[in-house]
């Protein structure tokens, strides 16, 4: 009921990103196909908190983590408050909906040395697709913007004379992202290079595929592993792992935190305390190993 309506408004007033719409979609779709299944249910109006409550265990004993069951829960908290505010349904259900608990869970990070041995050492190619992924790789990990956000960058978001970037993030935000010289140098390298590889493309994107179209996020995801295999063995190695390493890599050599969270993009100082972590285990290295009341001694 109303779910076409939801997802307009998600994405029109709420500007959730395609990636969200799209788990939202299916988050919904298992929900009523559960419904249909187990209860013979097909009308939204029925569903009492018992009927979530015996979906989140039968996703529990079908393998599903707590994490991802909170974010299945997060999807119908916004639908059927979605339904209240239309006056849909009398009650919420959700309202007596207990998440489950989830541990924290550190961001993984690639290691400095890595990524200095890749931007180094690795052969990219000198044509066209070298050059692309070679940049792709170097603004995801020196800018720390989100695969959504690069995929989404135009020729107009640019100022290299000023050595920043403009960047949409999420809900449509916008943010200034300082270049580093190195970076600017790279990009006109790539623009050049992508004006005579492709004269007769007039796209707005900034990247494109081999075939002269706007780049996808799977394809960025594709490159992004791909050469991040060749210097970890980390089990994760998306898009999203470079960022993670930003901050992280900002963190560990002192930055405010305040600041990485400006260049993140974040609404929230509590998103990006997690970079923390690594530096207060650096730090307490560095005690443990310095002063003398930190070793270890022995029992009187």
């Amino acid at each position: 009921m109303k779910q076409h309506l939801f997802f307009q408004y998600l994405e029109l007033e709420k500007r959730y990103s395609p990636h969200t719409l799209k788990a939202y979609q299916t988050d919904l779709s298992q929900f009523f196909l559960f419904l249909q299944k187990t209860y013979e249910m097909t009308d939204v109006r029925q569903v009492k908190h018992t009927h979530v409550r015996s979906w989140m265990v039968d996703l529990l004993d079908n393998g599903v983590g707590p994490r991802s069951i909170n974010r299945k829960l997060s999807c119908l908290k916004s639908y059927f408050k979605f339904l209240r505010k239309r006056k849909e349904i009398e009650t919420n259900p959700m309202a007596r909906v207990i998440a489950p608990k989830v541990g924290k869970r550190l961001p993984q990070v690639i290691g400095e040395k890595q990524m200095s041995f890749l931007f180094g050492n690795v052969d990219f190619g000198s044509g066209y697709n070298g050059l692309r992924n070679k940049l792709i790789l170097e603004l995801l990990y020196c800018t720390g913007i989100r695969c959504s956000e690069l995929v989404g960058l135009q020729h107009a978001d640019l100022d290299l004379d000023a050595l920043q970037l403009k960047v949409k993030g999420k809900g449509n935000k916008e943010r200034l992202v300082p270049l580093a010289p190195h970076l600017v140098q790279l990009l006109k390298d790539y623009i050049d290079l992508k004006d005579r590889t492709f004269p007769e493309v007039a796209s707005q994107f900034l990247f494109l595929s081999d075939k002269g179209q706007a780049i996808t996020s799977s394809q960025v995801y594709k490159i992004v592993r791909r050469y991040l295999s060749l210097v970890t063995t980390a089990d994760q190695r998306s898009p999203h792992v470079l960022r993670h390493s930003f901050a992280t890599h900002l963190s560990n050599h002192g930055a405010d935190l305040n600041a990485i969270k400006e260049l993140l993009g974040h609404s929230s100082l509590a998103a990006t305390q997690v970079y923390t972590h690594n530096s207060i285990e650096k730090l307490r290295k560095v005690y443990e190993q310095a002063h003398p009341k930190a070793k270890s001694q022995p029992i009187p």
